[in-house]
């Protein structure tokens, strides 16, 4: 066995590091070294062979080597250079002993300067190359940010070829496709001027690979995206990673990997450190952003749509179509269970298929104001529709309806089924007022709860993604209608409310008003995927 006598700690400066040991019973001392191929092999004077002789390094040897190197970076294996230096080679440090050190010893392992000319006049002694596979699903989550519109820029202290060679293996780059302009060291990026690191970085939406980089490249090129409107989000598991997850818009610490710090810099931790949780967390961020939405529409739709049939009766001079009681009741019970439920609506089918929303996208762009007063003008004209019919078909026409204040003056034959003619407009038994604003106010809930059925999906139609998708919306949508059903049938709750049952020609009726809500929002749902080029 050997005992450790000292240990040259890694740089980057001259990516290696190395132990210093000393073999049991022997008096000389060996340095054994490892670190990156293209930084130990010029460092190395001879090469041993498999016989265990030793030849000198030559330019014959340093290509044959140097393209082993490669063809196995291209695998991808991760590539270490081993190399040694043995006895008086070492100099001073040939004897070195921890217990009983020099001061020129010690000296000399203390300057971190002089740790290259240390490991120089190496002894090649082989090449390891190590796999390290990316998880499975990996290459299924590139593919998705690539359908969702976003970029994966690897940042990676590999070699180029091991970085390319990995890059190709998990998708970033397909097979065949060329890498001119989109892989570098960060030696090659950063050499170039800042005009044209912005626009190889910026001017356009591929994904890219960066080598052999050093931690403030990470923060540079951060710093570009940043400037350039972009909205990065770093990954990091390192204490030199932290910077850079500060400046990211969005910091990424490995939970189990990270360092303390890295988890402090960051803005969110993962806890299996699996960069398909990333994806994950990115389409739920998407599904809470359109379940938002989602409530927000149907709200504003529905009390646009109350708006609408009180200033449309009013303006029409009809008799009040809706009480506060009638709006009460719509806005506090039957409204309120459908909103919460559409909070829960799963991820649309091609959430993932359309790009990021901008940082300065309106949440409610002109087109969806469109759809909020264009659905819930109809709500609101086909409430006061379903009211104005059930006057018709009692032969009482609009004309009649717009005077109804005059009721006193008609005679009784004008308004035929009722004993006076002002009966028709009274809300007591008998009477006809109840009947048409109970089927005035049946439509309007109904109507409400086939638009909330409508908002599982901004988009998706209701064949591609139907309401059962959602089965809270299903619930927030049942209770609502026998609450409802409770308070037309239920004798005690009708007197209160001033509704009356209603017959098999009255759900007729609301079924011929509300319905066509579903044929408005499937069109202007296919609208919305036109004007989005889906």
């Amino acid at each position: 066995g050997h005992e450790r006598q000292a240990t040259l700690e890694f740089s980057r400066s001259r990516k290696s590091m190395s132990v210093l040991s000393r073999q049991v019973g022997a008096r000389l001392n060996s340095l054994f070294v490892k670190g990156a191929p293209e930084s130990v092999l010029p460092r190395c004077s001879a090469v041993r062979l498999s016989d265990g002789s030793t030849v000198p390094m030559s330019e014959a040897w340093r290509r044959k080597l140097r393209a082993q190197f490669e063809e196995m970076a291209r695998r991808p294996l991760r590539c270490l250079a081993l190399a040694v230096k043995e006895g008086k080679a070492l100099g001073p440090l040939a004897t070195y002993d921890k217990d009983a050190p020099r001061p020129a010893q010690t000296r000399l392992l203390s300057d971190t300067s002089r740790f290259a000319s240390i490991e120089s006049g190496l002894t090649f002694v082989g090449l390891v190359g190590i796999k390290d596979p990316a998880r499975p699903e990996v290459t299924t989550a590139i593919g998705r940010c690539k359908q969702a519109g976003i970029r994966v820029v690897m940042i990676t202290g590999d070699t180029k070829p091991t970085a390319e060679a990995i890059a190709r293996e998990i998708g970033i780059f397909p097979e065949g496709e060329s890498l001119q302009g989109r892989s570098f060291t960060g030696a090659e990026f950063f050499a170039l001027s800042a005009e044209k690191r912005r626009e190889l970085l910026t001017e356009h939406r591929h994904s890219m690979v960066f080598s052999r980089t050093e931690p403030r490249d990470k923060q540079e090129l951060v710093k570009i995206l940043r400037t350039a409107g972009e909205v990065p989000a770093m990954t990091g598991d390192g204490v030199n990673d932290a910077p850079a997850l500060q400046q990211a818009s969005i910091g990424v610490a490995m939970g189990i990997a990270g360092t303390e710090v890295a988890k402090d810099a960051a803005d969110m931790v993962l806890a299996d450190d699996n960069f398909a949780t990333i994806v994950a967390a990115v389409e739920e961020g998407r599904a809470i952003y359109a379940n938002m939405k989602a409530f927000i529409n149907f709200l504003i739709t529905c009390n646009i749509g109350e708006v609408a049939a009180v200033f449309l009766s009013t303006l029409l001079g009809l008799p009040e179509v809706l009480g506060p009681l009638h709006l009460l009741w719509v806005n506090l019970v039957t409204d309120g269970p459908p909103a919460t439920a559409l909070g829960f609506n799963p991820p649309d089918p091609g959430n993932m298929r359309r790009p990021p929303r901008g940082r300065t996208d309106p949440l409610v762009s002109r087109f969806t104001l469109f759809r909020y007063i264009l659905t819930g003008t109809y709500v609101g004209v086909a409430t006061v529709g379903a009211f104005v019919h059930v006057y018709r078909s009692r032969g009482i026409p609009l004309s009649m309806l717009a005077n109804w204040g005059a009721c006193s003056e008609w005679q009784v034959g004008d308004v035929p089924g009722f004993a006076s003619a002002c009966d028709a407009f009274g809300t007591g038994p008998g009477q006809g007022k109840a009947v048409a604003s109970t089927v005035a106010l049946t439509t309007l809930v109904c109507m409400e709860m086939l638009r909330a059925l409508c908002a599982v999906s901004e988009r998706e139609s209701l064949l591609r993604k139907p309401p059962w998708a959602n089965r809270y919306l299903l619930l927030g949508v049942t209770v609502p209608i026998l609450l409802h059903m409770s308070v037309l049938y239920y004798p005690p709750l009708a007197a209160i409310f001033k509704l009356a049952p209603l017959a098999r020609d009255n759900w007729w009726t609301v079924a011929m008003f509300s319905l066509p809500l579903v044929l408005l929002e499937e069109l202007l749902k296919f609208a919305a995927r036109t004007l989005a080029g889906e």
